[in-house]
């Protein structure tokens, strides 16, 4: 009777083992068949491990960026284009974790559930994705880039579309460099998309916050003023300004991008205001792009002192900022404070032309209230007009801050600008940095000119 009960227990728990074998296999199937089927162990099958059969990567214009020829995989025929769209179409080596060739694929094998890569066995292919992207604009931002390290990037902020996503430094997949064996540093960090992966200290673009905060929790910030005579000194710390901007109003600090009267509004604010608006419109959290989590803008002044509250105003202390981020903030106020979510995947087509994906944008989270969107709207276009000057974006409305980030470590600073367009016809938010550019307007300003203009000739056609 116990042989038979124990028996009788052994085959209990090799049923359950079995099930349990074929309800993970199942789990897996349905979830994650795609890794299978693209693994490098099955190139026999459809040598979609090392792109020999995979689709092709088009661009929003038609034009060919990336595809298979007599199992080589070849790319556009532009070298800066090459490099410029390196970052979102990746490489033959798929060493670039979040481009299109490793994240999507799957795609590209033409694999689906039900079919499998038997489509792509028949046609002698896999699925072609087309990209929001303009590799023209991409192009104009790399050269306008010159060889600096840095991102650009650019959407619709009412479609969603991106329209320029660059990433530098960058390199020629056709002809790709030794770079583990460089010793010159001109490659470090290539293989991060800095646009989505990467965090940058945010100088004065990060008043935008600060100002949002004024608006939100000071009600009488508007009759405020200021005495800036180059630096103030809290607790014995000198926070410095770049200029002697006399006595102020609030407008007039954010035009002038004065340090002390941001010091002061964040000292005045507090830690927990502070923290809370920096929160409410996306520091210390990711958002999802394409199914990729942008690194996460950084904002903790948990520990800071009153100088170094001061600081993190200006966008110093600790802040760090996410170039994909902040270009969604910029949208997200051209919305009267409603993101559309960044999408540049446009369509996948099957390897018989059926599309099996169309991308689109979809509002995310509010980001801030209507009333405090467009106060920032009028503050940024009265910094436009006042300072920088229409006349460096010819034919566009825009609404802007620059940033020069002191980074330390006899660095040159990082420069930045921020913004977006108020034109109906052509709704663009863009975010670049130049890391160790300088001053933002003589860095990073001539990248936005030279980018929206190209961009703006792309959407208006």
């Amino acid at each position: 009777m116990k042989s038979t009960r124990a028996r009788s227990m052994i085959v209990y728990l090799l049923t359950a083992a079995f099930l349990c074998g074929l309800g993970l296999f199942v789990f897996r199937l349905v979830f994650h068949g795609e890794v299978w089927a693209t693994s490098s162990v099955n190139q026999h099958l459809s040598g979609s491990g090392s792109l020999s059969a995979a689709g092709r990567v088009i661009d929003r214009n038609g034009n060919i960026l990336a595809q298979t020829v007599d199992g080589n995989r070849v790319y556009h025929s532009d070298a800066d284009t090459r490099k410029a769209l390196l970052h979102t179409v990746g490489d033959s080596n798929r060493f670039i974790s979040t481009a299109v060739q490793n994240a999507q694929r799957s795609d590209l094998a033409g694999y689906n559930f039900f079919t499998g890569i038997t489509l792509s066995q028949i046609t002698g292919k896999g699925s072609d994705i087309t990209l929001t992207l303009d590799s023209g604009v991409c192009r104009t931002a790399y050269q306008a880039m010159a060889g600096r390290k840095g991102a650009v990037a650019v959407y619709n902020y009412k479609t969603g579309e991106v329209l320029c996503m660059v990433s530098t430094p960058t390199y020629d997949p056709t002809n790709p460099p030794d770079i583990e064996n460089d010793k010159s540093g001109q490659y470090d960090g290539v293989y991060l998309n800095n646009a989505l992966s990467s965090t940058f200290t945010p100088g004065s673009t990060f008043k935008v916050i600060t100002c949002a905060a004024a608006i939100d929790y000071l009600s009488d910030i508007n009759s405020q003023t200021f005495t800036c005579n180059g630096s103030i000194t809290v607790n014995g710390q000198k926070i410095t300004c770049l200029s002697h901007h006399g006595t102020i109003g609030f407008q007039q600090a954010m035009s002038q991008s004065c340090n002390v009267a941001f010091a002061q509004i964040a000292m005045q604010l507090g830690r927990e205001k502070m923290t809370a608006e920096a929160e409410k419109l996306g520091f210390n959290r990711s958002f999802s792009v394409e199914g990729i989590s942008t690194a996460k803008s950084v904002y903790d002044v948990s520990s800071a002192d009153e100088a170094a509250l001061g600081w993190s105003g200006i966008g110093q202390h600790t802040n760090l900022a996410n170039p994909m981020h902040m270009m969604i903030l910029m949208g997200a106020i051209a919305n009267g404070g409603q993101p559309v979510t960044p999408y540049y995947i446009s369509q996948v087509s099957t390897p018989l032309g059926i599309p099996s994906h169309m991308g689109m944008g979809n509002p995310g989270d509010r980001l801030m209230t209507e009333g405090t969107a467009n106060a920032l709207s009028d503050i940024m276009r009265y910094t436009v007009k006042n300072n920088y000057g229409d006349s460096r974006f010819p034919g566009l409305t825009v609404c802007a801050k620059t940033g020069t980030a002191e980074v330390g470590e006899g660095k040159q600073p990082n420069g930045w600008m921020v913004g977006y367009t108020t034109d109906a016809d052509c709704p663009l938010a863009f975010a670049v940095v130049v890391e160790n550019g300088g001053y933002g307007i003589s860095s990073a300003g001539p990248v936005v000119q030279a980018v929206l203009q190209a961009a703006a000739k792309s959407v208006r056609g």
